[in-house]
């Protein structure tokens, strides 16, 4: 008898249910927060899903989502103020994207994202991103087309892009955390703006015209050393530092023709190692890049029958891209001083004893540091066809 009250007693303990369950009346869903500093407070603001309108049964017509936006003395009170507006207590438990303000991005993001990174409520699969040029409450007043919720389109564009374009990056908010805090290399973070008229993003019209009024669009990679912007870089720099780091799924590349005109190449694999070296004491740093592709488009005269017009487009290809990274490593040394590539982690990887002596200093070292970069690129097919039918017309 007293063996089965034991067990009683065992079971009621474990079955006792979810005690900090919330019904999904009393949640907010939240799906994307954006942080902006205005004046000595942060400004939160938070889209959220409106229940009615996702569900396909009782749905009017009217927004799927609705922001709230408040000012705090830190993010957390910020949280607990939006009360003050919101029916419902904030729910991050969705979470897709985290948008920061390109201005308290400058100040620095630390304090913003202590409460984010300790909150046991949030996933760690979202995104986090530089409003470039505007607020981040800014990004999040654009009603989307293709996506009925904005921060989903937002999510997987980004996604779509990194995979395909080569001159983005999805970063997630531990990512981000560690890069900060790592030694021998820093953090990037893709900006993101709206182009086109802002006060119409946020109106029905907007998802109602074939060509909306405002849209948002990704654009290029902020440069952080610790945790602050120090800088942008350019579309093709942005390129250039994902084949640094081995962050190249896809994309497409333009090369000049031998003898002019422009040709496109797919590429379907690269892969990027890096390696470093100490040599005379001094620290140095191979980076060496295998690529195969594609002939995608031939807007020029060029044989494509011939093998040796392939060797070509491989050669100009390989240096095209070597010529790319160096001009990317060069930006990043002189203006911004912040190895965003992690090659101070090459180093540690190498000689653990140079870099515990150098990495105190390794700012001034960066600076000066010497990479060699070698492409070797192999051309795979030419498409359906071997010569482009441009030719035919010329001639």
């Amino acid at each position: 008898m007293k063996k089965h009250i034991f067990v009683f007693l065992i079971l009621s303990l474990v079955l006792t249910g979810c005690w900090d369950r919330r019904e999904l009346n009393e949640i907010a869903i939240t799906i994307a927060l954006g942080i902006d500093k205005v004046d000595e407070e942060f400004r939160l603001t938070a889209q959220v899903v409106v229940p009615s309108e996702v569900s396909m049964k009782q749905s009017s017509g009217r927004s799927t989502v609705t922001l709230f936006q408040v000012d705090g003395e830190t993010i957390f009170e910020a949280f607990r103020k939006m009360t003050i507006d919101l029916p419902r207590k904030i729910y991050p438990g969705h979470l897709r994207m985290l948008v920061i303000g390109e201005e308290l991005a400058k100040e620095g993001v630390g304090e913003s994202l202590d409460l984010l990174s300790r909150d046991w409520e949030l996933r760690s699969d979202f995104f986090v991103v530089i409003a470039k040029n505007m607020s981040a409450g800014e990004i999040l007043n654009v009603a989307t087309t293709l996506e009925n919720i904005p921060a989903n389109q937002m999510y997987n564009t980004l996604k779509t892009s990194e995979e395909s374009w080569a001159a983005t990056k999805g970063v997630t908010l531990d990512e981000f955390l560690m890069l900060m805090i790592n030694d021998g290399k820093e953090a990037v973070l893709t900006g993101i703006r709206v182009i086109g008229n802002q006060e119409l993003g946020s109106s029905k019209q907007n998802v109602e015209s074939i060509t909306p009024a405002a849209r948002i669009q990704y654009d290029h990679l902020a440069v952080f050393k610790k945790d602050k912007l120090v800088g942008w870089l350019t579309e093709s720099e942005s390129k250039g530092l994902n084949d640094i780091t081995n962050s190249v799924k896809t994309t497409v590349t333009s090369i000049p023709c031998p003898q002019g005109g422009k040709a496109s190449i797919e590429v379907k694999q690269f892969k990027s190692k890096m390696k470093g070296n100490v040599k005379k004491g001094e620290p140095q740093v191979e980076v060496n890049i295998q690529a195969e592709g594609n002939v995608g488009a031939v807007e020029c005269k060029i044989d494509l029958t011939e093998k040796k017009a392939i060797d070509e487009l491989e050669k100009v290809y390989e240096k095209e891209v070597e010529e790319l990274i160096q001009q990317t490593i060069e930006t990043v040394q002189k203006q911004y001083n912040s190895d965003v590539f992690g090659f101070g982690q090459a180093i540690h990887r190498s000689n653990p004893k140079t870099w515990k002596k150098i990495k105190d200093q390794w700012n001034e070292s960066f600076v000066d540091l010497i990479v060699d970069v070698n492409v070797d690129l192999k051309l795979r097919s030419t498409g359906t066809l071997d010569n482009s039918f441009l030719q035919s017309l010329k001639e």
